[in-house]
């Protein structure tokens, strides 16, 4: 019968064909698990800038406005009409959102795999996880050690497995050390970790004082304040002493990709030996992963010819590199949990909470050290 349907909040994003993006909360009918599925409880999901990308494409947050009532707020959002072509694959979609969360399993399919998970917390990715419930297959999440919680495996495929995907792709295309920008950031705090206990010289752009003290003190050697004056001369003296000639940049738009070819390209100079008018033979490489800045990239082309430019994404890198380079770096982020892959949140909110307009204007900002926590679990009142 109807009335014995189990429901579970979702939250999702939907583009209208007159230029809005609305935000809201729906019942989503939760189906029995197949026989190698699970049914988590999701009590902790982190809001990324990739989750933003979904929850408001290419609206701007500060154009939202707040209705309906305080337990099932709906947020509308402009979007330009210059960019309404970018999201026609969208319109009239209700899309799910949150990359990533952890919680409990409350159900399980027949199968052996399941069941051993039955009661279990465990940490998700893939989407869809802003939802009081998330039904996934068994060999797709992520045991937690026993002495974690939720909150403690809420981050844990996300920035971990980017932070590890960018030190393995330097190896994979023949680097030895990188660049890093929006690099106090969690991925950031991260990667540096990472790369403290792997010996890799890591150099780290930030753009103001505290983010350089947050990196020192963490144990980072070199960090350059894009804000500083002596920035060029300060990041050229840091790629000429690490040698890293492959950065991950966060911001996208701008010019800061072409600072850093820029600086590659005067460091790798300056052991060059002979003039050669098409510049060094050093190949220097870019790869953009974040979008902080929305405006166009613009490059200048004044580090010779030997430079790349392009995208990285998490799905992409585990694709090229395998279930068993994967399960490899799974491993050691159930291992370092609590130490090296260690999240820090402002504020956690139920899935209601994170559609109303104070929150918005904290996480929409994207500023270090105000990430927020979603927790569908909060004032949770269904069945399971």
């Amino acid at each position: 019968m109807a009335s014995d349907i189990i429901t579970g909040l979702q939250l999702q994003s939907t583009v209208k064909n007159d230029g809005t993006l609305e935000l809201a909360l729906a019942d989503v009918p939760l189906a029995e698990p197949k026989p190698n599925q699970v049914v988590i409880r999701v009590e902790a999901s982190p809001i990324n800038p990739s989750d933003l990308g979904v929850m408001f494409g290419v609206a701007d947050p500060t154009t939202a406005k707040q209705s309906g009532t305080s337990e099932r707020p709906v947020i509308m959002a402009q979007i330009p009409e210059k960019l309404m072509g970018t999201m026609k694959g969208r319109v009239d979609q209700a899309m799910p959102c949150g990359n990533e969360g952890a919680g409990i399993v409350v159900k399980a399919g027949a199968s052996d795999a399941a069941q051993a998970l039955m009661g279990k917390a465990v940490a998700g990715f893939g989407g869809a996880m802003y939802a009081q419930y998330r039904t996934v297959e068994a060999d797709q999440v992520l045991p937690l050690p026993a002495d974690a919680t939720p909150k403690d495996g809420a981050s844990c495929f996300v920035n971990p497995l980017t932070a590890l995907g960018m030190t393995e792709t330097m190896r994979l295309e023949g680097h030895t050390a990188l660049v890093h920008t929006a690099a106090a950031s969690n991925l950031g705090q991260m990667l540096n970790k990472i790369c403290i206990a792997d010996g890799i010289d890591l150099v780290n752009i930030v753009r103001k004082q505290e983010q350089v003290d947050i990196l020192k003190k963490l144990g980072a050697k070199y960090v350059v304040n894009s804000s500083e004056e002596s920035f060029m001369g300060d990041l050229t003296e840091a790629l000429a002493e690490t040698g890293a000639t492959i950065a991950f940049d966060a911001t996208g738009g701008g010019r800061l990709a072409n600072k850093i070819l820029t600086a590659m390209e005067q460091a790798a100079l300056r052991n060059a030996g002979a003039y050669n008018r098409y510049g060094s033979t050093v190949h220097k490489q870019v790869y953009i992963y974040g979008g902080l800045d929305r405006t166009p990239t613009e490059l200048t082309r004044n580090y010779g010819m030997a430079w790349g430019i392009g995208g990285w994404l998490l799905p992409n890198f585990m694709a090229r590199v395998g279930m068993e380079v994967m399960g490899k770096l799974r491993a050691r982020v159930a291992a370092e949990l609590k130490t090296t892959f260690a999240s820090h949140y402002t504020k956690e909110v139920s899935l209601a909470e994170a559609l109303t307009l104070d929150a918005i204007k904290v996480y929409g900002k994207q500023a270090t050290g105000e990430k927020y926590l979603v927790n569908p679990a909060k004032n949770l009142t269904s069945a399971l």
